[in-house]
């Protein structure tokens, strides 16, 4: 219980003051907050070791030398994940639920990095354009694009289908995509208590050619994940 408090307060400041820190960077260079995405993703391994000894394993960094544009599919157990990623990867774009833009000052700096919400469950007209402006973000830049398959955070032993919305996109841009699995969720559950003492893996996986048929990318990117969670569990 102690170590679940320090580590919970300790990590919520270190949020907050960085958030603080750069509220300057609203009116910068895009660049600048980035930055700050990544501090953020370092101050919650910091967290992480500190106060959870928490061994943080990086496996398969050869298969990020990709040539040409790619997009990352990631399991999501944890909020560990939209922190941790920034700093292995450079300047990502993350799509993400549209409450978390509400959230006040966070949700100005996730608008201000590009990130592209989407209303979930819902058929809106914004949702109607959201693979265009997609499309039209990663074809006209070198960000590469994040996406969660599962939709939301979930328990490590889930096993639930991806959401077809990840095979559209996969369609849509016609490029490579890198799996990756992150066992995260063993250390820091999306509820219950925190564990300590373990290792927390991200694996990053062979890509996935492009131009396969998407039902077929959506079943091979969801074997590849899971498979390698089986592993990492």
């Amino acid at each position: 219980m102690i170590r679940n408090f320090l580590f919970s307060f300790f990590f919520f400041l270190g949020i907050i003051l960085i958030s603080i820190f750069f509220i300057p960077s609203l009116f910068l260079s895009q660049k600048i907050i980035i930055f700050g995405g990544k501090i953020m993703g370092h101050w919650s391994s910091i967290c992480l070791r500190i106060f959870l000894s928490t061994k943080i394993i990086i496996k398969g960094k050869e298969n990020i030398n990709i040539n040409g544009k790619f997009f990352i599919a990631s399991s999501h157990q944890s909020m560990f994940e939209t922190f941790f990623l920034q700093t292995i990867f450079n300047s990502p774009v993350f799509i993400l639920k549209k409450e978390l833009l509400k959230i006040p000052l966070f949700g100005w700096y996730l608008k201000k990095i590009g990130s592209i919400s989407i209303e979930r469950n819902k058929t809106t007209k914004k949702n109607i354009n959201f693979f265009y402006k997609i499309s039209k973000l990663i074809n006209s830049s070198n960000r590469p694009l994040i996406i969660f398959p599962q939709g939301t955070r979930m328990p490590p032993e889930d096993r639930s289908q991806f959401k077809k919305g990840a095979s559209r996109i996969y369609e849509e841009l016609k490029i490579k995509c890198l799996p990756i699995a992150i066992n995260s969720g063993n250390t820091w559950p999306k509820k219950n208590r925190m564990h300590a003492n373990l290792n927390l893996t991200i694996s990053i996986l062979e890509p996935i050619k492009a131009g396969m048929a998407k039902e077929d990318f959506l079943k091979t990117l969801q074997n590849r994940i899971y498979s390698e969670l089986d592993i990492l569990n």
